[in-house]
């Protein structure tokens, strides 16, 4: 599994835990985080294969995930399950994103510097391998197709543009998600003995 999907140990247990679950309604897991604070939040991010997810699904995703996590038990004290899409300027965590949303504006960062930057910003053009391609601009020599490994990638998301919104738009269209201004997060406060309260939308 990708250290952009799950970067840290309690992160990629829990991905193994919830991973089935949401690939058994259909859905994908794009990222999970378990975030610290006076009442820890677990923040998962999905999607369909084919891109558009909406309220309901995520309520679906939150309902599967609430279920497992009462069996499992592997957060102790109270926590916040918040079950969202990936948003229009989504995070990139797997190497298929990358064919997925070429054409489209990046910003990547790398964990060492490569040829003295660790952020890149610039066309995506696929992968290549285990490579991602990115076009640069690189001053005098203009426009410059360079290669990173994704093994090397510590955070990669679209930038906001209108060519990324109208996508974004017609996957919806696709998906069957007609009103464009529904909110696509669920949060339900849980803890040890209850994980069944009502999920609610979050702005």
């Amino acid at each position: 599994m990708s250290d952009l999907i799950a970067k840290t140990a309690i992160d990629r247990k829990l991905a193994e835990i919830v991973g089935p679950a949401i690939e058994g309604l259909g859905f994908e897991l794009v990222r999970i985080r378990l975030m610290g604070g006076q009442t820890k939040t677990l923040q998962i991010m999905a999607d369909r294969p084919e891109g558009g997810i909406d309220v309901d699904d995520c309520a679906k995703v939150s309902t599967a995930v609430s279920a497992v996590l009462d069996v499992e038990d592997p957060i102790e004290d109270n926590y916040y399950l918040e079950v969202s899409s990936p948003g229009i300027d989504r995070p990139l965590t797997r190497l298929k994103d990358f064919d997925m949303w070429e054409g489209y504006e990046a910003r990547i960062e790398t964990e060492a510097q490569i040829d003295g930057r660790k952020r890149f910003k610039g066309i995506l053009v696929g992968t290549e391998a285990d490579e991602v391609l990115i076009n640069i601009e690189d001053g005098a020599n203009g426009i410059q197709t360079i290669g990173l490994k994704f093994d090397w990638l510590t955070d990669a998301k679209l930038i906001l543009t209108d060519e990324l919104i109208a996508e974004m738009l017609r996957q919806r269209k696709a998906a069957g998600i007609v009103d464009e201004d529904q909110f696509d997060d669920i949060e339900t406060e849980t803890d040890e003995t209850d994980t069944d309260s009502d999920p609610s939308k979050e702005a």
